[in-house]
């Protein structure tokens, strides 16, 4: 597991938090999404965004994606590796934020990221760092809760005006990108450690190589 130079508060913050709700949250399942959209794709390489107990990252590499998972807590990284470790499959864990991360030029085949804590900053840093892990011809899979209690959430520590939102996200795709969005998806089971989460809004983003832009351009 990589551990790399953070904003110590922030970190401690988020490991509070799973330390606090570990034992309320929901049985540990690949998100449903997450399935019907690689269960598609030819498996590649792949960056899981704000892993959590690392669910996702398991099930993918489990189908022979090359996964990189990225969390900023520690007690989240440690359940996800035993996960991992459970189901005998290789991740790359890494204690970062995706705006400090060290992205390989080439990118990703696939970025997913459901309910990231990507920071709202006066330099997009967050935003531009999730577009440009994507590969020419990759997928972004981007899922935020539809119906979020901002009251409630702030009262968990969680304020999200500070963070990028599905408009910010879809804002940031531009024509380079053949862009799906779907909002308010009903969730099979519930999310969160109250369960109060019923409903996801996804955008599914694949970033088109430059042939096909000129092409698509006639």
């Amino acid at each position: 597991m990589t551990e790399t130079p953070h904003s110590a508060q922030d970190f401690d913050e988020w490991d509070e938090r799973y330390t606090a709700f570990l034992d309320r949250l929901p049985a540990r399942r690949p998100n449903p999404v997450v399935i019907d959209e690689a269960a598609g794709l030819p498996a590649g390489t792949a960056l899981d965004i704000g892993c959590g107990l690392g669910a996702d990252a398991v099930w993918l590499a489990g189908r022979g994606w090359q996964v990189t998972a990225l969390d900023v807590s520690q007690v989240a990284l440690e359940q996800a590796a035993a996960a991992a470790a459970a189901a005998g499959v290789h991740v790359q864990w890494l204690r970062n934020r995706l705006e400090d991360m060290e992205i390989p030029a080439e990118g990703f085949d696939l970025v997913t990221a459901h309910y990231p804590a990507l920071l709202r900053t006066p330099d997009g840093a967050a935003g531009t760092a999730l577009l440009s892990a994507v590969a020419p011809g990759g997928t972004l899979l981007v899922v935020h809760h539809a119906d979020i209690d901002v009251e409630l959430a702030k009262s968990h520590g969680f304020d999200p005006a500070m963070y990028l939102l599905h408009d910010d996200v879809r804002a940031l795709l531009d024509d380079r990108w053949e862009v799906r969005v779907e909002r308010g998806r009903r969730r099979d089971v519930p999310a969160g450690a109250d369960g109060q989460h019923t409903h996801d809004d996804i955008i599914v983003a694949r970033l088109l190589s430059p042939e096909g832009r000129m092409s698509d351009r006639g």
